[in-house]
């Protein structure tokens, strides 16, 4: 399929619409028309007070078009032209591909990453009334999605407001797995590949830590929460995970108020011993997680444990007393039904865990799920287990409290977190809404300074490869000597 870029700089926006209407399709685009091929052209051409849009194609061996005139009047919420001009072109994309295929994408145009923090920044500017009114009628997102974004944002807020000018938040990355999922396109190594580079990379971890927390102290600034992840940080050893964590106390001013979270998301790589030590290193915050209680579906994804390791690994780390457990879950996983999903979640909530986070599969290009052509659930089927869950995790009392979305999720659906009452990981919603300053260590860890007087956002990505980060490790430690520069930057401007 060809689509027609003329006379306009829309093409982020009208290929990823697309690709939610075709997602296994190839897209080449081009500024000229080839009629041998399905194509879909989009074209642009100013008007003294605005701009004619056509939107034309030829797909599934039908043909289709459409112009409008748009004038600058019509622009909303102090629209730019061009703000103007792609949301009108996308608008008539969708409504033409939506009677083309007869589906209807809940989520309408709107194509971001966060779309709670777009509904929080509208509805504090203009009220949540013109902000539902503007996600329903010009994004064309649908009642349910738009009050999920709404009951996300309102959660939000009151955590947001937490981040002071000097705060930020600690991530270690510990990029080792028992084995690789098929949906997996992270960057990490399973253990059997890395064991010979795991010693020399929690030693140099550490040094990162040290040097890190060094220079947070040197600008005074003030840990919010820690978040171990990967990987599966309890891939390590027990002596590994105990060198990581008492490195992290050592180094930095950790509070009874500090959240501390860490991912022990693979339940073939706990142990008692391993709990003991994330018990003892002060973490309040655990996720063990099951994708799915489908032990086929499980085989099929490359995952080494069953269903009764799960439930053997969530009843061990209760009786190791901790009371604040997060359980991730997947929509449209290869094999998996709805019927088969309702049963993962109704097993799911018989653990009653704090929290719940509810993924819909994406199509990453470096999984073997899309380099082997894997095949996966319907758009139809990921979207009935999202309402699913969102139904029965309302009806048990839990709230979503954050939610982003990935490319080439299925449908452009929703990643969800769902929370019981005064449960919400603060980490995520920092992470998420990018309130405050993240500062990260180790492999393909990726520190975002945050001014905290402007939206201004800026990297310092450290080394993607466990062999890159430990062979070329100076080099990342100077490069994160900015952090002091963009303090001094910050604070000289605002006086502070």
């Amino acid at each position: 399929m060809n689509l027609v870029i003329d006379n306009h700089t829309f093409q982020y926006e009208t290929e990823k619409l697309l690709r939610v209407f075709f997602p296994s399709t190839k897209i080449a685009v081009t500024d000229a028309r080839n009629d041998e091929a399905d194509y879909v052209l989009t074209s642009l051409s100013p008007l003294e007070d605005g701009a004619e849009i056509t939107v034309s194609f030829s797909l599934l061996g039908q043909t289709a078009a459409k112009t409008l005139t748009v004038s600058r009047e019509e622009a909303v919420f102090g629209e730019r032209d061009d703000d103007l001009y792609e949301r009108r072109m996308v608008q008539i994309l969708y409504d033409l591909l939506r009677e083309l295929t007869g589906y209807t994408p809940p989520w309408g145009i709107l194509t971001g990453v966060r779309p709670a923090k777009l509904m929080l920044v509208l509805s504090n500017r203009f009220g949540e009334e013109a902000a539902t009114t503007y996600f329903q009628t010009e994004l064309r997102v649908s009642k349910e999605k738009t009050a999920l974004a709404l009951s996300v944002a309102k959660t939000e807020t009151p955590i947001t407001l937490e981040s002071t000018p000097r705060s930020f938040s600690l991530y270690v990355s510990i990029p080792f797995c028992p084995s690789r999922c098929s949906y997996c396109s992270f960057v990490s190594h399973s253990n059997d590949q890395a064991k010979k580079l795991i010693p020399r990379y929690v030693a140099l971890l550490c040094r990162e830590l040290e040097e890190t927390a060094a220079l947070a102290k040197q600008r005074d600034l003030h840990l919010e929460s820690v978040y171990i992840g990967g990987g599966t940080p309890t891939a390590l050893s027990a002596q590994d995970l105990r060198t990581v964590t008492d490195a992290i106390r050592r180094n930095f001013d950790l509070t009874p108020e500090t959240e501390f979270t860490i991912e022990a998301g693979r339940p073939d790589s706990v142990s008692d011993e391993k709990f003991d030590v994330i018990r003892q290193a002060g973490a309040t915050r655990i996720s063990i997680n099951p994708q799915t209680f489908n032990d086929d579906v499980l085989r099929t994804i490359g995952r080494r444990h069953t269903s009764e390791q799960t439930k053997d690994a969530l009843k061990m780390a209760r009786r190791h007393g901790f009371d604040y457990i997060n359980m991730d879950l997947i929509a449209g996983l290869p094999s998996d039904t709805p019927a088969s999903f309702r049963h993962t979640l109704e097993t799911t909530l018989s653990f009653d865990p704090e929290n719940i986070t509810v993924h819909t599969l994406a199509h990453k290009r470096a999984s073997t799920l899309v380099t082997k052509q894997l095949e996966t659930g319907s758009v139809e089927a990921a979207g009935e287990m999202l309402s699913y869950a969102m139904r029965r995790l309302t009806e048990e009392g839990y709230v979503p409290y954050y939610m982003y979305r990935q490319s080439n999720c299925l449908g452009n659906l929703e990643n969800v977190g769902w929370a019981k009452k005064g449960y919400a990981c603060r980490y995520n919603i920092f992470m998420m809404e990018e309130t405050h300053t993240v500062l990260a260590v180790g492999a393909g860890a990726v520190t975002k300074l945050r001014s905290p007087f402007s939206v201004d956002l800026e990297r310092i990505y450290n080394h993607k490869y466990p062999y890159e980060y430990i062979d070329r490790f100076d080099e990342l430690i100077e490069r994160k000597r900015r952090i002091l520069t963009f303090y001094d930057e910050v604070f000289a401007q605002e006086g502070g």
